[in-house]
């Protein structure tokens, strides 16, 4: 207990939402202090590292053949050891620069939020990559566990609470009760799906071939769940794929919803079957107390309505919902003792031998 006062007085505990799409950055007493894209640029061959983050971010689909923009995680998981490490380094590095001089003494006390349906395999690539990259003691807590608890569910009272987390790569549902996950569905349908799907109908209807950035675009200005009060439409340039030349469109927000109808329908059935294993006591607390919404994808509009429609439960878009798993993490590291004895089976069987 000596040991973990003193360690915590010259070190800095940082929480990372390492997501498929954006990596948030939470330091203890500080608050989120970085918010960015998780891409990094790299030169070709020698692997160099040029640009991580927002810099990053803006080379996509732009860059030289010698220069490579890439995002290092997929689904949710790594997919990019090396890369992965050097990102999370600049995260790390970049984040005690926030902290006193005094608390950048020892390595940083780590806590990670990763899916549920992680491998042992790849947790294991996450611990070494966060050590690489110069953490201390490193942590892990489940996902949906960690939005739980930023969007302020009451995790740790005997009755039910469920989360549903749609990020970029993976979307996490789960059902919560005395600070454990009863039921869980993990499923690599996402945010980044939606674009994938949007991406294809842009090619099959108008044999337009749009990059990365446009079909997020899209998704976000007018893409939706469910059918809207104030249908809209959109100018999206790309490249004809018959011709090869440059070709401006205009698309509708019932083409586009549509187009989403395939990972939507993928997520409801992730939390239909969720509901389905529910024990009823649980269920039954679920009738008055909803389902919760977090994660940055659950702000597609009318996603909501929709989710509601198909179970019949009240379902709520929590407060500032791409920022909910950082901010769990941030809760926990403010009493890190007591929680990881809480959260037992999200955090502390994870904790790192090192």
């Amino acid at each position: 207990m000596f040991y973990q006062k003193i360690s915590r007085m010259f070190s800095t505990d940082i929480g990372i939402d390492l997501g498929t799409a954006t990596c948030l950055v939470f330091v203890r007493d500080k608050g989120i202090v970085l918010c960015e894209p998780s891409v990094v640029a790299i030169m070709e061959g020698t692997k160099e590292v040029l640009a991580v983050g927002t810099e990053a971010k803006r080379m996509l689909g732009r860059t030289p053949g010698n220069i490579r923009a890439i995002r290092p995680m997929k689904d949710g998981v790594i997919a990019d050891f090396e890369i992965t490490e050097e990102m999370l380094r600049y995260f790390i590095q970049k984040a005690r620069q926030y902290v006193p001089k005094r608390r950048r003494i020892l390595s940083p006390h780590v806590l990670i939020a990763v899916p549920s349906g992680i491998t042992e395999v790849e947790t294991r690539a996450v611990k070494d990559s966060a050590q690489r990259a110069g953490a201390g003691d490193i942590y892990l807590i489940e996902e949906p566990m960690a939005a739980a608890i930023g969007v302020g569910l009451p995790v740790a009272e005997p009755s039910g609470s469920m989360i549903v987390d749609i990020g970029g790569g993976t979307t996490e549902v789960a059902i919560i009760s005395l600070s454990g996950i009863v039921e869980s569905r993990s499923v690599r349908v996402a945010g980044d799906e939606m674009d994938a799907a949007i991406t294809q109908h842009m090619k099959r209807v108008y044999n337009l071939m749009i990059g990365e950035r446009t079909a997020e675009d899209i998704k976000i200005k007018i893409g939706s769940g469910y059918p809207m009060a104030d249908e809209s439409t959109m100018e999206v340039k790309g490249r004809d794929l018959i011709s090869g030349l440059p070709k401006t469109i205009k698309i509708t927000s019932q083409e586009v919803r549509a187009a989403l109808q395939e990972p939507l329908t993928s997520i409801v059935e992730a939390v239909r079957v969720t509901l389905e294993r529910c024990p009823p006591e649980l269920a039954a607390d679920l009738i008055d107390r909803g389902i919760m919404l977090a994660g940055g994808s659950s702000q597609l509009r009318g996603l909501d309505r929709l989710i509601s429609e198909e179970t019949g439960l009240p379902v709520f878009v929590s407060e500032e919902p791409a920022k909910a798993v950082a901010n769990g993490t941030g809760v926990v590291l403010q009493e890190l003792e007591t929680m990881t004895r809480a959260l037992s089976v999200s955090a502390s069987r994870y904790r790192s031998n090192n």
